[in-house]
This record gives C-alpha cells, structure tokens and sequence, in this order.
C-alpha cells in the first residue's frame, strides 16, 4: 500500500521541525500526546511573541512530530517605561535606579512632574531576541511538561518519558537547535521503519522529513494511516462490522500497516459469537468477519507491521496458530464451566471481596435481589401501568447475575461477565424451551442476568426487557448507596468505583425507557436494605443519604441534559416545585420540556420578569424576620387590578394544579401564561409599600402568592437570564 506524501506549506517565516523518536508508545495514548504537545507548543511560542502561522502534530507507535511554520525569525523589540526616585532623592537611590534600569546616566531620564511631584522616568528599549535563542528553551519545556497517564524516569535525569527516548531532531530552518535534554542525542538524525529500514536518516527539512521516512516505510500521518487500514479491510474482508474503536487502537500499533487475512477452525465456530469476538478483538486485535445474517464467518482480518517476502503466508500461519490455541483455551473454559450450575456458584461469591469495607460479592448479591425485588412492584412505565416485570424472576436473575464470576471463561476473558451468565443459563434450562410457561420466565431471567451491567457506557444501549431493566437499576443504585454510606463518593476528577457511571446508567435507563421510578422511594429502601445487612444501628442515617444521592444524581442529570442542548438551570427550577423534590426523572424530563417551551413564548418571558420582581419585593420585605405567606384578605382589596389579580390567581391555582396532577405540563405553563395581564396591570397601577400598614401587608401576601403560584409549577427562582 502506497502512501500519498503530501509536501508541507512552506513559508516565508522561520520553520521548526521536531521529532521526538522512542521505543513504543501506548497506541492509546498517542493521540492525546500529539495534541497536547502541539497545544503546550503553541502557547509558549504566542507567549514568546513568535507565535507559528501554522502548526501540524504527527504520531507513530515511536514517534512525536511536530512542525510549525511561519514562526518569526526574532520577537519584536520592546519598550518599557519606568518611573524612579524623585528629583532631589539621595544619590544612592539614583544610582540604584540606573543600574536596574541599564543606564549610565540620570541625564538620559525625562524628568516629570506627576501632580505630587517630579520624578525622573527612563525608557528603556530592549531589542528582541532571535527565535534560534528562544525556541531551545521553549521546546524543552514543553516536553518536560507534556502530561503522560504514566512514565519512567531516566537515571540521573528529571526528564520523565512514557518510553525511553532515543533521539531528538529539532530544527530551526534547517539549523539544529542546541536542545538541552538529559542524555539525549538532539540533531537532524532520526531511523524508519523498524523491519523495513536500516541506516540512520539525516535530513534538513520538514519536507525532506516526511519524503525521507515516507520512502523508509513509515506512513507518519496517523489519520492516514488509519485511512489504508480501513480502506484495506473493506477491500479484503466480507460482512465486517465497523469497530472505530479497534481500528484506531491498531492504527496506533503499526507505522507502516499491511492487512492480511486469517481462517479459523471450523471446530471452534460454535463457540458463542462474543467470545469468538471477545478472544480476537479485545485479545489479539484481529477484525472478525460475518455472512450476510450476521452470524461469525471463519475468517478474521489483522494488520501487520511488514511486508514478507512471501507475500504474509507465515504471519498469517503464526497468527492462525496463535488464535487456534487461545479459541482452544475458550473451548476447555466452556466445557469446564457447564459442569457447575450457576446456582451452586453463588455461595463461591462469599469468598470474592467487593470492597474491603463492603463485605463479599455474595452479600452484594443479597442486597440488589431484595432490591431489584422491590424495585419490580413499585416501578411502572407509566403513571397508570405497571412495569410488567416479575418480582420473582427479577429477584432470581439478581441472585445468579454475579455467578459467572466464578468461572474459568470470566477469569480468563473479565469482559464477558454477564454475558456468560446469560449463557449458562441458557444451556442449563434448554430442556425448558418446549413449556411455554417455563420458557417465558427462562428469557426473562436470562436476559437479566445477560444485561444487568447495561449501558456500560455512553454509547452503549441501555436493556429493553422488563426483569433486565429492573436488575440493571438495583445493580446501580446499590453501587451508588454502598460507597456513599462508607462516604467514598467521587472526588474532583476522581471516580475509581465508576459512580458517575452507574449515576448516568440509572439516569439513561430512566428516561430512555419511559420507567416511572421514584428515585426516593428506589434511593430510600436501598439505603434500608444495606444499612440492615451491614449496620443496623444506623437506619436513621437512610435520609440524609438519600439527600446526598439525589442531589449527586439530579447533578449528573444536569450534564447528561447539557450535553443534549438543556439549560442546567431549567433542570434545577423543575427539580422544586410546590416546595417539594422532584424523584421520577421521567416526570421531571417533561416538565423540563414544558419549561423550556414556555419561557421561550413571550408571555413565558414576561412572567419570569414579574416573578422575579414580585419575589424580590417579598424577600426584602422578609428579611426582618416577617412572613407573608399567609391567606390575602379579600375585603382589603381596594383597587380593582388588585382584586382581578386576586380572583386570577385562585383560578390559575386551582387548574395548574388539576393539570399537575395529570402531568399536563404544557396545560399547566398555559394556565400561568393567563396571569400576565392582570401582573403588569397590578404593578402598573398599584402601589405596594403604601403609608396603611394593613394594605401594604396585604399587597405583600398577594406578591407572595404570585411567588407561591409559580412555584407550584417550578421553581422560578432558580431560573437565569
């Protein structure tokens, strides 16, 4: 495979070519490396006032490189302005000021009278340094600083490296900058491909770079080199599934990549499709291929890193023979792991730790199959039905969904879990697929088992069963109550229990599902269960857990919602209303909408400006200590826009509420939309802070029940803008 060497745009101004050469670098860290040296480069070169017209960021498995062109050949010259002692200070202080200012004389200082009094000021002019000077020490503390997940130190060297370094080229138009790194060689030399190259290779230019390496087989672009990858597969394979994820992962482990084919043993193609998948992706970084239905095809893909001499045929023999032993291996794990039932393999769980201050994984168990239990009778799809799930599989599948971590395959393969529980299952009740009524309850407690970790992450699906979507629920929300009770919540950027994660699966899995779960009622008898098992004493400390919990989770809800285009602080005004948290986070995603649709509306925009100034009235008014929350005396009511604003308060009342109750939002926002006319009248033509008492008072309370009414619906002070 050929690669296009496209020339670098050549400028008049100063070109900075730098190459970083190591052994292998993580092929997931790459990316990150280039961006972040190319991101630390950039500042230091705008901070020096040579800042480069443009600049690229190249990654191999064993090399950083950046070039920049366009770089000034000096910055510019400055002028300061100093201001020194005043006319007729004492010599000494004079002298002082010229040495620190670089000057031989006071006469070479313009004396000015500042309005206090004279003073002598200096202009100094200091010219700007030439960019050979300047870059030496800007690239070595880029690189000092460039940020690795992990590194090595050098013996007798501060430099820390993700790999050991073993050559730098570092070139300012052609020029070899003196880059003062410890114990490594700074130059114009640098080496090709490992296999397909030998020799040292000296060049003078970033042209003369990409032409030198491109011609050593090394493709440096990694979007390129992505690119061949890709175009290969579709040309060689059949029925391949897009996997962005592992084609950027072996596009980080090659430099000049070369696509061959494997067979697979027909023997081994009855293993489950995700073990096969598992085995070759996650493990030796092969593509597996499919027929057109989507089951496995006996042919997987890999990228070498050479070209043979005999066209691959002995990559290809070696990578058959190293997969047939690892498949052989999954083969002895399957049979091995049938011979004991996933009931029996759960009282192994007592002797695998969760966490230290967590007890075993078998107690884990307990709890999410009383809970995943519960969780089945209360939750619904909507405010009428009930979820459908049966209380009793929901509770099995909980009970037996950690068991295949007791397994041979698991051990071997961790990603599997769940997956192979699903499995086992599958296997140990084949028998059943002939009953009807046994078959039912075995899908569903199957496909439990199989989903309960779902989503695992942003992009995956979350599980579309009722038992599996119980079992999912009760799994998080276990999680998030164990390491709050034990106080390990998320710290900063700081997640090791993955938290964050399960918050936004319940989140995900909530509202993407339509599940009406109260949050309070799930949170609460969660909190109970564990504090039953592992401290009784301390079941009174189940609110102020589920305080913290709900308000971790309403934040995290706030960040999925950003994500999606919703303001954070709608999120926060519709969390409160009537002066009570919101717990069902599909009810609360529809008043969010709701919200949102009427504060757009002109009336909608109009009321929160009403609002706001009817409230802050109120809370002034309320800062020496009174209240005004009590009923408005209608027979006080002297002008006629009080008394209409009144009666129209009452009505709105009494049908927002009605249509709350329905969960008829957009109703509920129409009905508040009503108050706008006799609000502005009221503030128009009535005076509040008026000189009888009883009036005044009166007026506050009918401020405060505009503020009351509002917030039947949301919480209008949390609202921005």
């Amino acid at each position: 495979m050929a690669e296009t060497c496209w020339p670098v745009q050549r400028s008049t101004r100063g070109e900075l070519l730098l190459e970083l050469l190591s052994e292998e670098i993580p092929a997931g860290m790459q990316r990150r490396a280039i961006a972040d040296l190319e991101a630390l480069l950039g500042d230091k070169l705008a901070a020096a006032e040579i800042p480069a017209r443009a600049m690229r960021g190249y990654v191999t498995p064993r090399r950083l490189t950046m070039i920049a062109d366009g770089i000034p050949a000096t910055q510019p010259d400055r002028t300061e302005e100093r201001r020194g002692p005043r006319v007729g200070a004492p010599q000494p202080a004079i002298d002082g000021f010229l040495r620190s200012a670089g000057l031989v004389s006071i006469e070479e200082c313009e004396i000015r009278d500042t309005g206090r009094a004279e003073f002598y000021f200096a202009t100094i002019k200091r010219p700007g340094r030439p960019a050979a000077q300047v870059l030496p020490e800007l690239i070595r503390a880029a690189t000092f600083e460039l940020p690795w997940p992990k590194s090595m130190r050098y013996p007798a060297s501060s430099l820390r490296w993700i790999r050991p370094l073993t050559s730098v080229i570092c070139l300012f138009d052609g020029e070899v900058l003196p880059l003062p790194l410890d114990r490594v060689a700074v130059g114009r030399v640098t080496r090709g491909h490992r296999f397909l190259s030998s020799g040292e290779i000296s060049v003078r230019s970033a042209d003369e770079y990409l032409k030198q390496l491109h011609d050593a087989h090394v493709v440096v672009d990694h979007n390129k080199r992505g690119k061949m990858i890709a175009d290969e597969l579709r040309r060689i394979g059949f029925g391949l599934a897009d996997d962005a994820a592992l084609l950027e992962e072996v596009t980080g482990l090659v430099e000049f990549p070369v696509v061959l084919a494997g067979s697979i043993d027909a023997v081994f193609m009855s293993l489950p499709p995700e073990v096969l998948t598992t085995v070759m992706r996650s493990h030796q970084k092969y593509f597996l291929c499919h027929y057109s239905d989507g089951t496995p095809a006996p042919r997987f893909l890999f990228v070498a890193n050479n070209v043979a001499a005999d066209g691959g045929a002995t990559i290809i023999a070696g990578n058959e023979r190293v997969l047939r032993a690892r498949l052989a291996d999954a083969r002895f794990f399957l049979d091995r792991d049938q011979s004991v039932p996933l009931e029996l393999r759960v009282e192994a769980l007592r002797e695998r730790v969760f966490h230290d201050r967590l007890g075993s994984v078998y107690e884990r168990v307990e709890r999410v199959a009383k809970l995943a239990e519960h969780i089945a009778r209360v939750a619904k799809f909507s405010p009428s039905n009930t979820l459908g799930a049966n209380p009793e599989s929901s509770r099995r599948a909980a009970w037996l969904s950690k068991a295949d971590l007791t397994t041979a395959m698991v051990g071997e393969f961790p990603e599997l879990q769940g997956i192979m529980g699903r499995y086992y299952y599958d296997l140990e009740h084949d028998e059943e697929k002939h009953d009807p009524l046994k078959r039912i309850e075995h899908i569903q407690i199957a496909n439990a088992i199989g989903d309960h970790y779902r989503p695992i992450g942003p992009r995956d699906s979350c599980p579309d069963t009722p038992e599996s979507i119980v079992v999912a629920l009760a799994d998080k929300i276990d999680t998030l109550v164990a390491f709050f009770a034990i106080a390990l919540p998320p710290t900063g950027s700081r997640d090791p229990f993955a938290l964050r994660r399960a918050a936004l699966g319940i989140i995900r899995i909530l509202i993407e599902k339509s599940v009406r779960l109260p949050l309070k009622d799930a949170l609460t008898k969660a909190g109970e269960i564990f504090y039953g098992q592992r401290e009784p004493s301390l079941r009174d400390r189940v609110p102020a857990l589920y305080a913290e919990l709900i308000g971790f989770i309403v934040d995290r809800l706030k960040v999925h919602l950003r994500d999606q285009g919703v303001r954070h602080d709608l999120i926060g005004a519709a969390f409160m209303q009537g002066g009570k948290a919101e717990s069902d986070l599909v009810r609360l995603r529809k008043r969010v909408d709701a919200l949102e649709a009427f504060l757009v509306s002109e009336d909608g925009a109009n009321l929160l400006i009403a609002f706001r100034r009817a409230s802050n009235i109120v809370v002034i008014e309320e800062r020496g200590g009174e209240s005004y929350d009590d009923a408005v005396n209608p027979a006080l009511l002297r002008q006629a826009e009080e008394r209409a604003l009144f009666e129209r308060l009452a009505e709105v009342g009494v049908c927002a509420g009605t249509f709350l109750d329905r969960e008829e939002f957009q109703n509920a926002m129409s009905e508040l939309a009503r108050l706008r006319r006799p609000v502005d009248d009221f503030f128009d033509k009535v005076t509040v802070n008026c000189d009888n008492a009883a009036l005044r008072e009166n007026r506050l309370r009918l401020l405060s029940r505009i503020r009351a009414t509002l917030n039947q619906v949301a919480d209008f002070s949390q609202l921005e803008g």
